[in-house]
């Protein structure tokens, strides 16, 4: 982790997933609102501009990022759900967006609220869905693997607290 990319380490998709562990994934995404608004709610203008390394994003911009990603979690879960031919999943480029004005400057407490927002739907739709839903899959053209809702379940908890541990080293300093 010298490259300072990769605070808990890069995904690693499963075979598959018990109940439980998609119980657990629910249950955290549930919380990713709360822990996000207690790291950065609080913090000064200048430390929403702190880095966790060289050429990295801005405290600020990893929190509109978050937002941004969490409801591109959901909107790819509900198109495979309700769309069936919906192989390939809808890509961003995070880069040109987290370089746009409003990830640059906006107050992170419009995206907190837009997380808490987006949140509140996503956990209801993932406690919806059925085993056969959860097995449905698409393709992740920059992964270059297939994922399931089980896998977006997973990688939306290790996105989340990717970050976190961004800006836990940003305040941090190190």
């Amino acid at each position: 982790m010298t490259d300072r990319k990769f605070p808990i380490g890069p995904f690693v998709k499963q075979e598959n997933y018990s109940a439980e562990e998609l119980d657990s994934f629910i249950s955290i995404i549930d919380t990713i609102p709360s822990q996000f608004r207690a790291l950065v709610a609080d913090l000064s203008e200048w430390e929403l501009e702190k880095k966790y390394r060289e050429d990295s994003w801005t405290i600020r911009q990893i929190v509109h990022h978050v937002a941004d990603i969490h409801y591109l979690y959901y909107l790819r879960m509900k198109k495979a759900i309700s769309e069936p031919d919906y192989k390939e999943l809808t890509l961003i480029d995070m880069n040109a967006w987290s370089a746009m004005p409003d990830s640059l400057s906006a107050p992170v407490s419009s995206s907190l609220l837009a997380l808490e927002g987006i949140n509140q739907r996503f956990v209801l739709f993932a406690k919806s869905l059925t085993e056969e839903q959860l097995n449905i899959r698409y393709f992740h053209p920059a992964r270059q693997l297939w994922f399931s809702q089980k896998d977006a379940l997973a990688i939306a908890v290790w996105h989340a607290n990717h970050h976190i541990g961004h800006i836990k080293w940003a305040l941090e300093g190190v």
